[in-house]
């Protein structure tokens, strides 16, 4: 079992909880629960249990509540009330929540980051029980290293619905016009140097998109990657904060000068919905971003780039590899009362059987991908994923959470440091870069200031 960074670096005691800035500013919206699905009824049937979910509005979610009133017709006596948000919104309300013990939810969508956090503050219920109880569920088909991450004392606390990594998308078509060959394994150089041969500014082309919309798990996802390529760290062993280091200044002005000379209108606002819709609709010649970004570009209701796309992994630096490790999953607060219902629609919605249903009802890119080894083994989603599955599957097998970087970190994780205040912080540090990519201040003014917030949450841990 993969051990959490808190085990790993023994700065944590046993059953001591913080709970981050961010949750303690989001309880305040908790009275008012909003972006409900019309997916079930708040009172149902007489007799029937309502489950309420709280869930990201990404489009693979967008398709489980499109396909939930099946799982009603098939179990009767439960009813599903969804809360769907923004991914921005739904961390805030559900780290709230859950970390209150506000029991709003039955069920909530949350990731690898979380999960081994939670599980040892007695959050969220151990699930070792239920997936034994489920013929068939099969939790060895679980990629390993997503399986690991959700995972706490060799138990799972939540399961993957979707598991994810982060590449390199780009315009063939333009890279032929232009005379470039990617590379199979392209460095973050010659990734700016093809942007700037590929920028179009009249014929409104970016030559490349890079998320600048602040957020923990906006910006900082991408970026966190680039620095760890460059061989930048937040903090070295003994927890001195390093964001002002040379490697880490180096990343972020790459960073920075690459989506302001070569990359989308608007960057400091751009997260991974504005970069799939430029990306989707022929205004950008490459996006770096998350794996699961192939279902979109692929899918000819949302992209007019179809079957133009090729995926390159994760560029690099100074490190064999940078593409990162998440997912989103499913976990059953310890404040339910109904567990049980919780999980037979949980268990439904990461199941092989979902797949096949995604696959035969919405079409086979649909599918969420990167949480089961099997689905790389149907044959219809091999055919229909062969530009990107093979290049999914890899960087999903190969990231190294436990070392991230260069040198020696006391934190694990690859686009995030897995410490319960790295939502407030990270945050921070993106509002600060992002100002940098708005022109409003320099990278260097955006890491002093950085530094010493980074610096203030690592003095906690020394």
């Amino acid at each position: 079992m993969r051990r959490s960074a808190d085990e790993a670096t023994g700065s944590r005691r046993p059953g001591r909880t913080r709970l981050p800035l961010l949750a303690l500013l989001a309880v305040a919206l908790l009275g008012a629960v909003a972006g409900c699905s019309g997916a079930g009824a708040l009172g149902g049937e007489a007799g029937a249990q309502t489950i309420t979910v709280a869930i990201v509005s990404n489009s693979q979610m967008e398709d489980a509540i499109k396909l939930s009133p099946q799982f009603e017709a098939e179990n009767p006596g439960i009813r599903m009330r969804f809360v769907s948000l923004s991914e921005n919104e739904a961390r805030a309300k559900i780290t709230a929540s859950v970390a209150t013990g506000g029991g709003e939810f039955d069920v909530v969508m949350i990731s690898n980051y979380e999960t081994p956090q939670w599980a040892q503050n007695g959050w969220l219920t151990d699930l070792k029980p239920m997936i034994n109880a489920t013929p068939g569920y099969d939790p060895d088909d679980f990629i390993p290293t997503v399986r690991n991450s959700l995972s706490f004392n060799g138990d799972m606390y939540s399961v993957p619905f979707y598991g994810e990594s982060s590449f390199l998308m780009y315009r063939k078509d333009l890279f032929a016009q232009a005379g470039l060959v990617m590379p199979a394994q392209p460095t973050w150089p010659q990734v700016a140097d093809m942007a700037a041969k590929l920028t179009d500014r009249q014929a409104g082309r970016a030559g490349i998109c890079l998320r600048g919309k602040p957020g923990w798990g906006e910006m900082m996802a991408p970026f966190d990657t680039v620095v760890n390529t460059f061989g930048g760290r937040w903090y070295d062993p003994q927890w001195r904060a390093q964001l002002t280091s040379p490697q880490f200044e180096q990343a972020a002005q790459f960073y920075v000068d690459t989506v302001r000379n070569y990359g989308e209108p608007g960057a400091s606002q751009s997260g991974f919905s504005e970069c799939a819709t430029q990306f989707g609709q022929g205004n950008a010649a490459m996006w770096y971003d998350a794996t699961s970004a192939a279902g979109t570009v692929e899918n000819p209701d949302e992209s007019t780039v179809v079957g133009k796309v090729g995926y390159a992994p994760a560029p690099v630096v100074a490190t064999p590899s940078s593409g990162w490790l998440y997912t989103w999953s499913l976990a059953i607060p310890k404040t339910s009362p109904r567990p049980d219902a919780a999980w037979k629609f949980m268990s439904w919605m990461t199941s092989k059987q979902y797949m096949q249903r995604v696959g035969t009802q919405l079409g086979w890119t649909s599918l969420p991908p990167g949480s089961r080894l099997s689905t790389y083994r149907i044959p219809q989603y091999q055919q229909a994923a062969a530009a990107f599955a093979p290049t999914v599957l890899n960087a999903i097998q190969t990231a190294n959470p436990a070392q991230p970087t260069v040198q020696p970190v006391p934190y694990q994780g690859v686009q995030f440091v897995r410490i319960p205040e790295f939502q407030d912080l990270g945050t921070r540090v993106s509002q600060q870069l992002s100002a940098a990519i708005a022109g409003q201040q320099t990278v260097p003014e955006a890491l002093a200031q950085s530094q010493e917030y980074a610096s203030t949450v690592g003095e906690s841990y020394q």
